[in-house]
């Protein structure tokens, strides 16, 4: 019998499923309006995208603004208001100082959004954990929806284009953004590896694994190397916390998934092992992309190093780009397919959120935001194995009644702290990352010590 902590396929009944509908509908409508094709191209660092998304995010933000009104209580422990608002500190110090206070502006609201206001939404709507499962499998639906695009897009030629054909896997995000889908089925990805490694009921770890061999394809089919590296990762250490003998099991069953599909198959089987082996080309013979990328990391420590504390300023990173970065960084990257016409992609940022923080913002900033990451982290790892005293919190996660909930929160969060390595905000994509983060909260802060 499934216990209140397992993430169960569907609610115990059509009332409940209706009135939790009903309460999560702000939240699971930023999810499902992200299949809506984007319009505009995938700004880096503080750009935004103004998608239908974003708009519908800043609507749960007021709608959870009136529900805590209406409430009259405080909708948040001394912890989780300071965890969260620590990010505030960085943001406003760094547009106060900044060179240029009106064009840092819009980077404030930006960040305010996407690691404030939304993922604090996002924890105060879910109030148990049957809603973390409904938003749980909310993710893993959109994933599959995208990632059964993305499959179309490759065996069709419809994609984006890589190396002189369109085959790129991007889903409904289109070329300008070619990480938008790599991020959506990432997250699935990892929603659905911590409930097959959990103690939830059968059925749910059947269709969880079920829906991870159907997410691995157009994973590997977006050809982006950091969502890659960034699941591995995640999925690596879920794996050890679900402990060894479940690790074995399931690291077997994903190896032969990947010699079949990609190997047996022969599905991008050249062009995957290329882009694998380009990975560790970083000084010989190294591709643009990973030249270009390796300069502006460069560009953004010269940033710091000319403000340590306070950084350039929010949106600063495009305006002292140049200033900073050596003769080998490319005028943009080369964008066409999945129905857009041939265009050059400016490089705006650092694709490095370390980095982007530590340039703009300065080591205040970085220390601000990595700090309240770091926290919500050390609080998923700690209440993995339950609900707190007494019930069995040293247990480890592949048992207890925390199980399946702590570890896709522990999943999601190292997945994105990865991934920070390799990207930044930016694009549609980002406000789902923001509901990431606010479930990952949720059981980093209040869920582990419910019942």
């Amino acid at each position: 019998m499934a216990t209140a902590a397992t993430l169960p396929v569907v609610g115990p009944g059509a009332r409940d499923l209706l009135r939790r509908a009903g309460t999560l509908a702000p939240v699971l409508a930023v999810v499902a309006l992200l299949l809506v094709p984007g319009g505009g191209g995938a700004q880096g660092g503080t750009g935004g995208t103004g998608t239908v998304a974003d708009a519908a995010s800043g609507l749960l933000v007021l709608i959870c603004l009136v529900r805590v009104v209406r409430g009259g209580a405080r909708p948040l422990t001394r912890t989780a208001a300071v965890v969260l608002g620590l990010p505030v500190l960085g943001i406003c110090l760094a547009a106060i100082t900044s060179n240029d206070p009106a064009s840092s502006l819009p980077g404030v609201a930006r960040y305010v959004q996407v690691f404030v206001l939304v993922p604090a939404a996002v924890l105060l709507t879910v109030r148990d954990r049957r809603d973390f499962a409904v938003v749980a499998w909310a993710l893993v639906g959109l994933a599959l929806l995208q990632g059964a695009v993305g499959v179309a897009q490759y065996l069709t030629g419809t994609g984006a284009s890589y190396q002189g054909e369109d085959i790129r896997a991007v889903g409904t995000f289109g070329a300008t953004d070619v990480m938008g889908m790599a991020t959506v089925v990432s997250y699935g990805l990892v929603v659905v590896t911590g409930i097959a490694l959990g103690s939830g009921p059968g059925r749910a770890r059947t269709a969880a694994l079920v829906c991870a061999g159907l997410l691995f394809l157009p994973l590997v089919l977006s050809f982006s190397r950091g969502a890659w590296i960034a699941t591995a990762v995640a999925c690596a250490l879920q794996l050890l916390l679900a402990g060894a003998r479940r690790a074995v099991r399931v690291g077997l069953a994903a190896g032969a998934l990947g010699v079949v599909l990609v190997g047996g198959l022969g599905i991008g089987s050249d062009l995957v092992e290329e882009r694998v082996a380009s990975i560790t080309r970083v000084t010989a013979a190294p591709d643009q992309s990973v030249t270009d990328r390796y300069t502006m990391w460069a560009a953004a420590g010269e940033m710091w190093r000319a403000e340590p504390l306070t950084g350039v300023g929010l949106k600063g990173f495009p305006q002292y780009r140049d200033a900073h970065a050596s003769v080998a960084l490319s005028s943009g990257s080369d964008t066409a397919g999945a129905g857009a016409a041939f265009q050059r992609q400016p490089l705006l940022s650092p694709h490095n959120m370390y980095l982007l923080v530590l340039s703009e913002q300065g080591l205040v900033g970085l220390l601000a935001l990595a700090g309240s990451w770091a926290a919500l982290l050390v609080g998923a790892l700690r209440r993995r194995g339950g609900f707190g005293p007494g019930s069995g919190a040293g247990s480890g996660a592949g048992s207890g009644a925390g199980a399946d909930c702590a570890l896709v929160a522990t999943g999601l969060l190292v997945w994105q702290f990865t991934d920070f390595f390799y990207a930044d905000i930016g694009g549609p994509s980002t406000v789902l990352m923001s509901v990431v983060l606010g479930l990952a909260a949720w059981w980093s802060l209040v869920g582990a010590r419910r019942a």
